[in-house]
């Protein structure tokens, strides 16, 4: 079985959506969904109450110290962490056991944005390559918990690139494997700041990381250009 740990801020409008599509989706494998809330001050927590199998957890904000709460408090041997507003593909439980039995510890899916755009497009097709430059977050990822906890969990200093960085250290464990299934994720971001704004913030933030910068530095550099 399988424990699902959303990490959420103010996702009153799009935890219902992933919830109802958890349930048409799933097989059956899912023993809980833990919902790991960084402090929303809207209806987050009321729209839980609503669903079976979930598990409402209050955390300190920060989505690697959320998802480290959620694995902490999970009772199953693989881990699967999903963001709100990622739609996993049909049976996504029963492709991540095949993938475990085959001894793949680790993962993810092929991504797709839910907005037509030609950049997004290709974006989405890059995700079928496995290669840790084509890899993020909302992406997915299901890891065995044993590994999980092997390697240390996410890195609570990242406030910012926390996804990035477990999978690198997953991709030096030589255990990732890209399911060849379609997740499907929002493209709410680039329509708040435009494709080419939102893209050139995530092409700086990997570069100033590949160069050295701290976990703070590349926080202050997405807050302060997300804001401006």
């Amino acid at each position: 079985m399988i424990s699902l740990v959303i990490p959420v801020y103010n996702e009153e409008e799009q935890l219902p959506v992933l919830l109802n599509h958890l349930e048409k989706v799933s097989a059956g494998n899912i023993s809980e969904i833990i919902i790991v809330d960084g402090g929303s001050n809207d209806g987050t927590a009321e729209v839980v109450k609503n669903f079976e199998k979930t598990v409402y957890i209050n955390s300190e904000k920060g989505r690697a110290i959320q998802m480290n709460k959620g694995a902490q408090a999970a009772n199953s041997d693989i881990l699967y962490f999903l963001h709100a507003d990622s739609l996993p593909p049909e049976e996504f439980d029963k492709l991540i056991l095949e993938q475990v039995e085959k001894a793949n510890k680790a993962g993810c899916f092929q991504m797709k944005f839910d907005k037509d755009h030609w950049w997004l497009n290709l974006m989405g097709w890059l995700t079928r390559v496995n290669h840790i430059s084509c890899r993020g977050g909302d992406q997915s990822l299901f890891v065995e918990k044993e590994l999980f906890e092997k390697i240390g969990g996410f890195d609570e200093s990242y406030k910012v690139y926390e996804d990035n960085e477990i999978v690198k250290r997953l991709y030096e464990q030589n255990q990732f494997v890209i399911i060849k299934s379609w997740l499907t994720t929002s493209a709410r971001l680039y329509e708040k700041l435009g494709v080419w704004k939102t893209q050139l913030l995530f092409v700086e933030i990997y570069w100033k990381r590949r160069f050295g910068a701290t976990a703070e530095e590349l926080y202050t550099h997405y807050y302060r250009r997300l804001n401006s």
